[in-house]
């Protein structure tokens, strides 16, 4: 997640290498490599026949790309093999049930394909994320958006077997789960399809109600959303008590002491029965209402990310000397607390250029930090070199608000002036506050309806907070009255620490089946340690938003 600071956009040549690569048209391409390995093969049958010698390859490497050897020759039949093979499992459409084209059949006519920015919303519930997957039965956002494309005609029959022909991009990548009011799609799609009246209209016929078109934009050719997005939005929403200060005599409360900090008294627990159980805890701390200065303190930590900062410790497999922890974050805001049912929600809400793997990491060290009175200068050590350990807040809470493309739509604003909206060069920008009413509308019957009444069924932000509260190690010494990160709480490579905070993968989670476990039985046998760091520098990059 992202935020403030003074603001400043990067030129496209600085961001990240775009998520896919832009393929050139297939046919072109294909017909010059054909056209290559036949002169290639001639040549050497020529000079076979007339006794020359064959030329000798230079021991220096070619500009572009090294030629292919006769060997190399001979295996590209069974690479083609391969490579067709790969593209008939991407998902999309049932490969048995597939039948070779009749050649005496005419094709259908070629429509024209336009590069375009497909704005849409989803409930990630139930699905692998959002990025289509080429194995079959993995069930993604943008697998379900370009099969109701394909069944409209905006996608080609000959185009339907391989998204990347059409050039398919996203602005940002979510993780299985995770929800988004607005995203972005790039990709060339028919859009004059006959029959079909109301473009966006028809793909949502097509789609289940969790997954939603707000609208189709024209874009300019060298359109890319990743590469074009300057910023995203997330809010991270989370019930108040986990502003309540950790239990006295709680295995955190007692590590902190030992470590010389006292953790702030709050009347909450001293209202309750010593022998209280986990249950009656949960139903005061649902009735907990968190006050105008614990709200304040979240705010004035809160603008401690605000700005350019080294955020390695709020993520995994990232050193102090990578450049890419380096991340921009615009503005960062807490709204007022609101109550629905029983329990008082707040949320917070994340601008920032681009957002690193994990950084949920980021509310935590929020949240930790306020609740043990930890002054707010700490995020300020955590962006030094030292290596701790920040715990993910549950992924329940997380959600994608939209992208956004200030230097494209400033651009071709600039294009714009000469033009009508009616020219066929014009390009409309790409705003999704145009769609507000219905993506509100969206988010609260898809999104936070679900995301609370889940809260209120299985207490997920409850068992994450006792996970928090009874741990007795180390890691989390660096919540203290001083603001320091003691040595004991320094991570170093290669050694093992004596007793390291297991997370558990529930917390990850954001579908959880009715029926389970007492939702006030936290103490569940399957946890884990950090295991992001055996991706490598590539894979990160690729899991990053």
């Amino acid at each position: 997640m992202d935020a403030q600071g003074a603001t400043r956009e990067l030129s496209p040549t600085l961001k990240r290498p775009q998520e896919q690569t832009e393929l050139e048209d297939p046919s072109s391409a294909k017909r010059v490599k054909v056209a290559s390995e036949a002169t290639m093969e001639v040549n050497i049958a020529e000079a076979q026949h007339s006794g020359e010698e064959l030329p000798k390859e230079s021991s220096e490497p070619a500009q572009d790309a090294p030629k292919p050897s006769t060997g190399d020759l001979k295996s590209k039949g069974k690479k083609k093999e391969k490579t067709a093979d790969r593209r008939g499992r991407r998902g999309t459409r049932n490969a048995e049930t597939e039948r070779p084209r009749d050649p005496d059949t005419p094709k259908e006519p070629r429509l024209p394909k336009r590069q375009c920015a497909l704005l849409m919303g989803f409930c990630g519930a139930g699905y692998n994320g959002m990025q289509i997957q080429t194995e079959q039965g993995i069930k993604t956002i943008e697998g379900v958006l370009f099969n109701a494309l394909v069944k409209i005609g905006a996608v080609s029959k000959d185009n339907a077997d391989n998204p990347t022909k059409v050039n398919l991009g996203r602005a940002a990548r979510t993780d299985a789960g995770v929800h988004a009011a607005g995203n972005l799609v790039s990709m060339k799609v028919i859009t004059a399809i006959p029959g079909v009246d109301d473009f966006v209209g028809r793909v949502n016929e097509e789609l289940p109600p969790e997954i939603r078109l707000w609208g189709v934009v024209r874009a300019q050719n060298s359109f890319n959303a990743r590469t074009s997005c300057d910023s995203r939005k997330y809010t991270y929403y989370f019930p108040s008590y986990l502003m309540i200060p950790p239990k006295p005599g709680s295995g955190l409360s007692e590590a902190l002491r030992r470590n010389g900090s006292e953790v702030p008294s709050h009347p909450f627990w001293t209202e309750l029965e010593a022998d209280s159980t986990p249950e009656n805890d949960l139903r005061a701390k649902r009735a907990f209402r968190v006050t105008p200065e614990q709200v304040q303190a979240l705010r004035e930590t809160a603008k401690k990310f605000e700005g350019t900062h080294n955020f390695h410790n709020f993520t995994v497999g990232r050193d102090f000397s990578d450049r890419s922890t380096q991340r921009h974050m615009k503005r960062i805001d807490i709204a007022d607390p609101v109550v629905y049912g029983d329990t008082e929600w707040i949320s917070v809400l994340f601008h920032g250029q681009s957002f690193m793997l994990h950084q949920r990491k980021m509310m935590s060290a929020l949240v930790l930090t306020c609740r043990t009175g930890t002054p707010p200068q700490i995020i300020e050590e955590l962006y030094g070199p030292r290596m701790v350990f920040i715990p993910k807040m549950p992924a329940l809470g997380l959600l994608l608000e939209y992208p956004i493309f200030d230097t494209y739509n400033r651009r071709i604003a600039i294009v714009n002036e000469k033009l009508q909206p009616t020219d066929d060069d014009y390009r409309p920008p790409i705003d999704f506050e145009i769609h507000r009413e219905a993506i509100d509308q969206f988010k609260q019957e898809h999104i936070y309806t679900r995301m609370r009444s889940i809260e209120d069924r299985e207490a997920v932000f409850d068992a994450w907070i006792r996970s928090i509260d009874t741990y007795s190690g180390n890691d989390l010494l660096y919540l203290n009255s001083k603001a320091v990160i003691p040595p004991n709480a320094v991570i170093k490579k290669g050694e093992r620490r004596p007793d390291p905070f297991r997370e558990r993968k529930r917390f990850d989670s954001t579908t959880f089946t009715t029926g389970g476990k007492d939702t006030a039985t936290v103490e569940e046998q399957e946890s884990e340690e950090e295991e992001e760091v055996t991706l490598n520098k590539a894979q990160l990059a690729d899991l990053e938003g």
